[in-house]
C-alpha cells in the first residue's frame, strides 16, 4: 500500500514538473501567424456570442474593422506578451471595463516556488495614486513612510510618463470616460511592469521630492529581514516567557477569536494591512459618521452595515460620510443592503439585466477551471446551479433577460438612516460603487463630492464574468454577462456619475496632507 502511495506521488509531481514546463514554454515561443490568428477569431466570436451589450459604445461595423485590421497586422510569428500588446488595445475598444486581456506568467516548481517565498520584493511593498498628472507614493505597507508623496519619475530606464501611455492602451472604462485611466494605471503600475519586463531581482527607481530627485535600488530581500536596523535587545529583559495561567490563557483565547471575526466582519486585507469597511465618528458630539469602503468584495458586510447603523442610531448622529474613493466595486447584494439602509421609502434598486445566455452563472463558474480534474470535479455541482437558474431568464421586450434578487421591490431596514448623507468619489469609483453612486444622486438621498466615476451612470455589464483561455497564445480574455442598470439613466452614454460638487486634489493638497474633498463636507456641515 505504501508503495502504491509513494508511485502515486512520484506520478503527480512529475505531471506537475512537465505541466510547468509545457506552460513556460508556451508562453515565451513564437507563436506562428496562422495560431494568433485564431486566438483572435476566438476571442471576438465569444465576445460576439455572449457579451449582451457589445457595440454599445462602438459599431458592429467599427468593431469588424479594428479586429480585422488586427489580424491583417500579424504577419510575423511573436510572443505571447507581443501578441497581448496588439490584442489587449482592441478588445479594449470594446469600452466596457469588465472587458479585458490578463497575460499568464511564468510558473515555478515546487522548490523554486519555495526558494521564491523566503523572499520579497522591496518594490511590491509601494502604492501608487495619480494626482495632476503625476504617478505618488501614497502608501508603503509600513516599509519606509519617508517615500509617501514622492512622485515616480523613472522605472529603469524608461520615463513613467511614456510607460502610462502605453499601458492605458491596455484597459478600458465604461464608455468615454478617462478619470478612470488616470487612477487605474498609476495604482497598477507595478503589475503591467511586471507584466512588461518579467520577474527582475533589483530595479533602479527615480523618484522627486521637494524640487529634487533622489534613486533607490529595489531589491529581493529576505522576507524577515529590514531595510532599517533593529532595536538591540536588552540583555537584562531577555528572560524566559512567564508562563500564563489557565485563565490568562482563556482570554488570550478570547481575545484571539474576537479578532478573527472583526477581521472577517470589517475584511481585512492581509496584503494591505487595512481593513475594507471601518466607522468612525468625526467630533466630539458624534454628530459626523465617516464610513469608509475600500471595496464591496471581502468581509461579512451584514454583520457590519448591521452594526455600523446601531451605532449610528444609538450617536444619533446627523450627518454620514460614506467614502467610495478607490472602490472598485463588488458585489451587488452588499451595495442593496447598504442602500436598504439609507432609502426613507420602499425602492426598486436595479432592473432585470440583458443577457445572452440563460446560465450566465454556469457559464462563469465553469470558465474558472484551470485543468481537466478541476472541470469534473466542479461538474459535480452544474445540476444544483442549474435549478436556481433555470427559471431566473425570460424574455423581455424582445430581449432576454435576469431577474436578480435585487430588482424586486424592497423596503428600508426598520432602523433606517434618516439623517444627512455625502458620498466621496473619483475616477477609481467603478462597478458597484458606480451603480450605488447613480441611486443616491437619482433619488437625491445624498450629496456626491469628487470626481466623475469610472463606472458609467446608465449601465455597466458585469454580474458574473466568463473567462476564456485562448487556445495558443494562453492569453485569459474575461468580460461580463450581465447588464446592470438603475431604473435611472441620463440621456448621454457613456459617461461616470458626476459629482454635485466637483472637487479633485493637487500635489499641494497631497504635500500638505490635505483632504479637500472631504474638508469640503467638514465645512459645509459646520456652515
Amino acid at each position: 500500500m505504501i508503495k502504491i502511495l509513494y508511485s502515486f506521488l512520484v506520478f503527480v509531481l512529475l505531471i506537475s514538473c512537465a505541466s510547468v514546463d509545457k506552460h513556460n514554454k508556451q508562453i515565451t515561443k513564437l507563436h506562428n501567424v496562422e495560431e494568433l490568428h485564431k486566438d483572435v477569431d476566438v476571442a471576438y466570436r465569444k465576445l460576439q456570442k455572449l457579451h449582451p451589450q457589445l457595440y454599445l459604445y462602438t459599431s458592429k461595423k467599427e468593431l469588424d474593422a479594428k479586429f480585422k485590421t488586427l489580424k491583417d497586422s500579424i504577419t510575423k510569428p511573436m510572443t505571447t506578451y507581443a501578441f497581448y500588446e496588439k490584442l489587449a488595445p482592441v478588445v479594449a475598444e470594446v469600452r466596457q471595463g469588465h472587458a479585458g486581456i490578463s497575460v499568464p506568467t511564468k510558473k515555478y516548481r515546487r522548490k523554486e516556488g519555495k526558494a521564491l517565498n523566503k523572499l520579497k520584493n522591496e518594490w511590491s511593498y509601494l502604492r501608487f495614486e495619480n494626482v495632476e498628472d503625476a504617478v505618488l507614493v501614497k502608501n508603503t505597507l509600513g516599509e519606509d513612510s519617508t517615500m509617501v508623496g514622492s512622485r515616480v519619475v523613472k522605472l529603469g530606464d524608461d520615463s513613467v510618463d511614456d510607460l502610462l501611455k502605453k499601458y492605458k492602451t491596455y484597459f478600458s472604462s465604461d464608455g468615454y470616460n478617462t478619470t478612470f485611466h488616470n487612477k487605474y494605471s498609476a495604482q497598477k503600475l507595478a503589475r503591467y511592469y511586471y507584466y512588461d519586463k518579467g520577474r527582475l531581482d533589483s530595479l533602479e527607481v527615480t523618484f522627486s521630492k521637494n524640487d529634487s530627485l533622489y534613486t533607490k535600488i529595489f531589491r529581493r530581500i529576505p522576507r524577515d529581514s529590514t531595510r532599517f536596523p533593529k532595536a538591540k535587545k536588552d540583555s537584562l529583559n531577555d528572560k524566559k516567557p512567564i508562563k500564563k495561567t489557565k485563565e490568562e490563557r482563556k482570554l488570550a483565547s478570547k481575545k484571539l477569536k474576537k479578532e478573527l471575526k472583526d477581521y472577517h466582519k470589517y475584511g481585512y486585507s492581509y496584503s494591505e494591512k487595512y481593513y475594507n469597511r471601518n466607522l468612525d465618528f468625526i467630533g466630539e458630539d458624534s454628530s459626523v459618521a465617516y464610513m469608509k469602503i475600500r471595496s464591496f468584495t471581502r468581509g461579512d458586510y451584514e454583520a457590519f452595515y448591521e452594526e455600523a447603523f446601531k451605532k449610528i442610531d444609538s450617536a444619533k448622529t446627523e450627518n454620514l460620510i460614506i467614502d467610495l474613493r478607490d472602490n472598485g466595486g463588488g458585489r451587488l447584494v452588499e451595495i442593496h443592503n447598504l442602500y436598504s439602509y439609507l432609502a426613507k421609502d420602499k425602492f426598486k434598486f436595479i432592473e432585470e439585466g440583458e443577457v445572452n445566455t440563460r446560465y450566465p452563472m454556469i457559464k462563469s463558474y465553469m470558465s474558472r477551471n484551470k485543468t481537466v480534474y478541476g472541470a469534473a470535479y466542479k461538474s459535480l455541482f452544474v445540476p444544483f446551479l442549474f435549478f436556481k437558474e433555470v427559471f431566473k431568464a425570460h424574455k423581455k421586450n424582445g430581449k432576454l433577460v435576469y431577474k436578480f434578487k435585487e430588482s424586486k421591490i424592497a423596503a428600508p431596514k426598520e432602523n433606517n438612516y434618516k439623517g444627512n448623507v455625502y458620498v466621496l468619489i473619483n475616477g477609481r469609483s467603478f462597478s458597484a460603487s458606480s451603480v450605488f453612486s447613480n441611486v443616491i444622486k437619482a433619488r437625491k438621498r445624498g450629496i456626491i463630492v469628487g470626481e466623475e466615476t469610472g463606472g458609467a451612470y446608465n449601465s455597466t455589464v458585469a454580474g458574473q464574468t466568463k473567462l476564456v483561455r485562448l487556445p495558443n497564445s494562453k492569453l485569459m480574455l474575461y468580460f461580463g454577462l450581465m447588464v446592470l442598470e438603475t431604473p435611472f439613466k441620463t440621456e448621454i452614454e457613456g459617461y461616470g456619475v458626476k459629482p454635485d460638487i466637483v472637487i479633485t486634489p493637487t500635489l499641494e493638497d497631497r504635500a500638505n496632507n490635505y483632504d479637500p474633498e472631504l474638508d469640503w463636507i467638514l465645512n459645509s456641515i459646520n456652515k
